[in-house]
């Protein structure tokens, strides 16, 4: 079995070892290792497993290892793996076995998370590093870019393009044929039915930015 570990000791990391551990249900393929977070004490002990250490712990491990990102926010994901230089590290995207998912060209990026009960249809691209949570779809010809993060009950329609480190609130809807521009954040509840430009948050029913921010 191949070690893992998993990048954030809060709910979602548990969430994640939890998919991880169904995973190994239906394929024994994983074993992990434990948790890293430079905000949690080394050798406390979540879900059954330990924090073995931080970003520097992660960059002078000497073995081959598996890692996911199990964070939220897309900017603190980018920069937390901007860090990381261990050539020795990999990064799998995990999908969780209950996931309908099209055989017509749907590629999934390094270090991207499936959770349970999400539908992708075909000819779809997810980046790296990408977080679809519980009970998402997404439709035809849709491109995600990397780091982006997508919680529960999102539905994103068809043709639709979003940017890099693009976060999307709870039961968000986005209409098809539409963009999201880079670093937004689109509120939970919202409905998507104009394009977004990037660095702004957007909420509401249709979904307006309220503020723009770097």
């Amino acid at each position: 079995m191949k070690q893992i570990a998993i990048f954030g000791a809060g709910g979602f990391g548990r969430e994640v070892a939890m998919l991880i551990e169904q995973i190994n249900q239906k394929q024994k393929i994983w074993n992990i290792a434990g948790f890293y977070d430079d905000g949690v004490t080394v050798g406390e002990e979540l879900y059954g497993y330990k924090v073995l250490g931080g970003v520097q712990q992660l960059n002078d491990y000497s073995e081959e290892l598996f890692v996911v990102f199990a964070l939220g926010d897309p900017k603190i994901k980018k920069s937390v793996i901007s860090k990381i230089d261990n050539t020795k590290l990999c990064y799998p995207a995990l999908i969780h076995p209950s996931v309908l998912m099209g055989d017509k060209d749907v590629i999934i990026g390094e270090g991207s998370i499936i959770t349970a009960g999400n539908i992708l249809t075909v000819n779809i691209n997810i980046g790296s590093h990408v977080i679809l949570n519980l009970a998402c779809t997404v439709g035809h010809d849709t491109n995600i870019a990397d780091y982006c993060s997508f919680m529960p009950s999102v539905n994103i329609s068809g043709e639709v393009e979003i940017g890099e480190c693009v976060y999307v609130g709870t039961g968000a809807k986005i209409i098809n044929q539409l963009e999201i521009g880079e670093n937004t954040i689109v509120g939970a509840g919202a409905v998507v039915s104009k394009t977004l430009p990037a660095n702004c948050t957007a909420v509401g029913i249709p979904a307006k930015p309220i503020k723009f921010h770097d």
